[in-house]
């Protein structure tokens, strides 16, 4: 199904799985860094794949980014994106030790990773589980650049399949004591073969 052709009803079903699945995750996070993080209800659009950067608040803007590749009986993408300052914030919380900046070695890396593995696992979890699909998170990839350079291999592939992309975002927030903030970005975009698939699932389809 072309995304342009997706109906309210449709875009709408998509948000709730989304939120489900979004509820699974924040509540891994919440018991990784012992603060409760707070979601945002998730927006569902179909987006030109030019503006998904400036959506993340410009195409120069420094990003945390981590992307997964869905596996299993679906295909897609997810993004976890932190500004720098949050994932700065989100190291120095997990790690218990407060550096100066955000500096990325081997230790950050890995540390980030596992924040982006195990969201994404509880999230497809949840979903799989709602859906009667097996979803499976691939190792996670960081990197650590401009919105626009971070986004840019996941568009790349997304653009084969034409000029839009379906992102299902969800805001999250929380804590990290001294009233800092961790704010970051969860996007899901399935292609258009697993779109069929959620919505044959979320209609009892088969």
């Amino acid at each position: 199904m072309p995304y342009r052709d997706l109906t309210d009803l449709q875009l709408d079903a998509l948000k709730e799985i989304s939120n489900i699945g979004m509820g699974h995750a924040a509540t891994a996070l919440s018991q990784m860094i012992g603060q409760r993080i707070t979601l945002r209800v998730p927006r569902v659009a179909v987006t030109g794949i030019s503006a998904v950067p400036d959506h993340l608040g410009g195409a120069e803007t420094l990003m945390v980014g981590i992307t997964l590749q869905i596996l299993g009986d679906a295909r897609g993408s997810i993004m976890l994106l932190f500004p720098q300052e949050s994932a700065h914030r989100l190291v120095c919380c997990l790690l218990q030790r407060e550096e100066r900046a955000l500096v990325m070695n081997e230790l950050t890396v890995s540390t980030l990773k596992e924040v982006g593995n195990i969201l994404a696992s509880a999230y497809l979890s949840a979903i799989g589980t709602l859906l009667h699909k097996t979803l499976i998170p691939s190792v996670p990839l960081l990197a650590y650049d401009m919105a626009g350079a971070v986004v840019d291999y996941v568009l790349i592939e997304l653009s084969q399949g034409g000029d839009l992309a379906l992102m299902v975002e969800t805001d999250f927030s929380g804590e990290a004591g001294l009233g800092s903030q961790i704010r970051g970005h969860f996007f899901m975009m399935p292609d258009p073969q697993t779109l069929e698939i959620f919505l044959r699932a979320v209609a009892g389809e088969p």
